[in-house]
């Protein structure tokens, strides 16, 4: 099968429609655009530490709105209902 040929193409992708679970997907030629084009792809200890700073940013969020709820009962107990 041969590629068409556009007068007006000049060869940038706008929307890369190779994606994981398509039929036409095509492993190969995705990885050597990720890497063509300087876009950062993380391996499996980098991912580790990704995770692990986002889980741990998540948690710091949650116990933020924990103690805002607990400083909030506080509030309400000792001196709003009084």
């Amino acid at each position: 099968m041969r590629k068409k040929s556009y007068d007006d193409d000049d060869g940038r992708v706008i929307a890369n429609m190779n994606i994981e679970g398509t039929p036409w997907y095509v492993k190969e030629s995705h990885l050597q655009e990720n890497s063509s084009s300087g876009e950062f792809v993380p391996d499996r200890k980098e991912t580790y530490h990704i995770m692990k700073g986002a889980l741990i940013a998540g948690l710091l969020i949650g116990f933020v709105f924990i103690a805002a709820f607990f400083i909030f009962l506080l509030f309400c107990t000792r001196v709003w209902f009084k």
